[in-house]
């Protein structure tokens, strides 16, 4: 039974059976049949990319990701509080090395190919806008009206890796990466094969046309499935912390679910006690019905208190017209060819040097339609450039956004805590 939340100095150790029963199949050298072994990858162009000793087949995917184009823009994508001068506060490079570090831990102990989680974990938010998920729906509403298409952010993180660059990363990476909302939590996650790219390029379509298909996605391996769960542990006791520097001068505000734990740490490690000793041994991922009931009520008690808090949403909403003049800006300096735009010479060009032709002979401008490229470019921005972007476009208009500095006193946002 989870431990309670008056003694939050305890945390939840995994049982001498479990720990018992991990240590005989080490010794013998047991390989668990839910781990994807090396010898699977499948990638899209098989003659390249070949493991070799000193490089796997999944280290490869995990190297091409960390050397990619927009890796480094990580460090300037923000989660929740994006207009904070505070280095304490989490940024997406943060992030995805958390999910990687507790997604290992929980593999490790599973048995599971750890370069894969490497790999699903690092790549998974590439697709991610500037400013977040308020970012996210910004973009997503722009898009949609102009298209009827959707945009999320883990479908562009496969677009970024598989088609505006050409890194030829396995199906089985891709997959992870498609299909790890963390938005979405299940009890118990039974990997769904894909059988093959043409059905992996169908699923990516669906997501573009359906609404809400990306919730309904479970990834191919276990691997991915874990990289999912592990998101939302890396997420949901890392916004609390951030929330307690920015109200609390060091303090916790009075949350009410600890189920799971009272701080980041226990939530850690009880989710990952949870998960190894309802999981080891299955082909499923599951947790206890305690250990998921906590997760959602400290889901539900974020999204009360923080995510849609409304002078948190006040000071997001601030940014929506800007992502309208901005994309309207884009588009149009795309239909007029006005080759001296941002989107030409930041974007457009940059995409093309390292990107070359598609199989059809065709540049990336020439094979794809503009309001891709213009939601290509904005999801790529990091929150500074979008900004400064705006004020170069338009010098005439006032944002009216306002950092909240290092150096005040009191934080400029009460979120009510």
């Amino acid at each position: 039974m989870l431990n309670k939340p008056a003694q939050n100095r305890q945390y939840r150790k995994l049982s001498l059976e479990v720990q018992q029963q991990i240590l005989e199949d080490r010794a013998a050298h047991r390989t668990l049949p839910c781990r994807t072994d090396d010898t699977a990858v499948l990638r899209r162009n098989p003659q390249r990319d070949k493991a070799n000793l000193w490089r796997p087949a999944f280290v490869r995917d995990v190297e091409k990701i960390l050397h990619s184009a927009y890796y480094n823009r990580y460090s300037d994508k923000t989660q929740v509080f994006s207009l904070y001068r505070n280095d304490d506060l989490t940024r997406r490079a943060l992030h995805v090395q958390l999910v990687s570090r507790s997604a290992r831990t929980i593999g490790s102990a599973l048995g599971l190919n750890l370069d894969l989680i490497e790999a699903i974990a690092l790549g998974h938010d590439l697709g991610h806008t500037p400013f977040g998920h308020a970012g996210e729906r910004y973009l997503n509403d722009l898009y949609h009206e102009r298209t009827g298409r959707f945009f999320n952010h883990n479908v562009h993180s496969v677009r970024v890796l598989d088609g505006l660059f050409n890194y030829n990363l396995s199906l089985q990476t891709l997959s992870g990466i498609l299909c790890h909302n963390g938005e979405f939590a299940r009890r118990q996650l039974t990997p769904q094969p894909v059988d093959g790219f043409d059905a992996f390029d169908t699923l990516m379509e669906e997501c573009y046309t359906q609404a809400g298909h990306t919730k309904r996605l479970v990834a191919s391996t276990l691997e991915g499935c874990v990289v999912r769960i592990c998101d939302m542990m890396a997420y949901v006791g890392k916004d609390r912390q951030d929330v307690a520097r920015l109200v609390g001068q060091g303090g916790r505000p009075d949350y009410e679910q600890f189920e799971l734990g009272a701080n980041n740490a226990a939530i850690i490690n009880n989710m990952t006690v949870d998960i190894i000793e309802n999981s080891y041994g299955s082909e499923s991922l599951c947790m206890s019905e305690e250990a998921f009931n906590g997760l959602e009520a400290l889901k539900r008690e974020n999204y009360a208190l923080v995510y849609t808090n409304p002078e948190l949403q006040r000071v997001n909403e601030q940014m929506r017209p800007m992502f309208a003049a901005i994309y309207s800006r884009l588009r149009a300096d795309l239909l007029t060819e006005n080759h001296n735009s941002y989107i030409w010479r930041h974007h457009i060009r940059f995409v093309e040097r390292l990107r070359g032709f598609y199989d059809s002979g065709e540049t990336y401008h020439e094979a794809t339609p503009p309001d891709q490229i213009v939601v290509d470019y904005i999801a790529s921005m990091t929150d500074d450039y979008f900004i400064d972007l705006f004020h170069f476009l338009f010098p005439e208009e006032d944002a009216g956004i306002e950092y909240v500095p290092y150096f005040k006193d009191m934080p400029q946002l009460s979120l009510g805590l």
